[in-house]
Parts: C-alpha cells; sequence; structure tokens
C-alpha cells in the first residue's frame, strides 16, 4: 500500500511541477499580438527573406565542418584510453585521419573550395 501512496505522490508532485511552470509562463507573457518585423540582433534592416536559399558551395563547406567537428568527438575519448590500448590506438587514429583527409584533397582538387 506504501508503494501505490508514495507512486501517486510523486505523481501528483510532478502535476504541480508543470501547471506551475505553465502558470509562470503564463504570467510572464508580454502581449498576445503579433510581434513588430523589427530588426534583431546587429540593428540593421534585413535585405532579404529570412528563409532565403543559400549558394550550394556553403553546403560543401559546412560538410567538411561537419566532418572535422566528428574527428573531435572521434579524439577527445580516444586520448582518454590511448595509454591503455598501446600503439593499434595510434594507428586506427592514423588511418582515421587519413581518410578525412583523403576526403579534403578529393574536394580540393575536384574544386569544391573554389569560391570563383
Amino acid at each position: 500500500m506504501s508503494g501505490t501512496t508514495a507512486a501517486l505522490s510523486l505523481l501528483g508532485i510532478a502535476l504541480i511541477a508543470v501547471v506551475g511552470v505553465y502558470g509562470a509562463a503564463w504570467a510572464a507573457r508580454i502581449g498576445s499580438g503579433a510581434a513588430d518585423a523589427a530588426p534583431f540582433g546587429s540593428g540593421l534592416e534585413p535585405t532579404e527573406h529570412a528563409v532565403s536559399r543559400f549558394h550550394v558551395r556553403w553546403y560543401t563547406v559546412t560538410m567538411l565542418f561537419l566532418a572535422f567537428d566528428m574527428e573531435m568527438v572521434f579524439m577527445y575519448p580516444w586520448t582518454r584510453v590511448i595509454s591503455a590500448m598501446g600503439p593499434s590506438a595510434v594507428i586506427e587514429m592514423f588511418v582515421f585521419l587519413a581518410v578525412l583527409v583523403s576526403g579534403v584533397v578529393y574536394a580540393w582538387r575536384e574544386g569544391a573550395l573554389r569560391w570563383t
């Protein structure tokens, strides 16, 4: 019987917390009208629509950034376990880096990084 009481108490506390958060958001709301189309951030008037298209070359740069960002995601844990794994970990990381560098060299050779 005490397990059911504890579960109902926890459910009640969670419900009160959710109602409290929604109540605070409702109380802090400034207005229900449409927001002005004023510039945000730099203060300059926008020159184009917010959902305008980007040049296709930006996608290549983005993919290169993500590839090297993922490199850092894999290299941090590698640095933590390299002493326990020994020389095989070093060889594996250099193979991984060689694959990434070969991708950059291929993109460079194909002219994907050329802006003209």
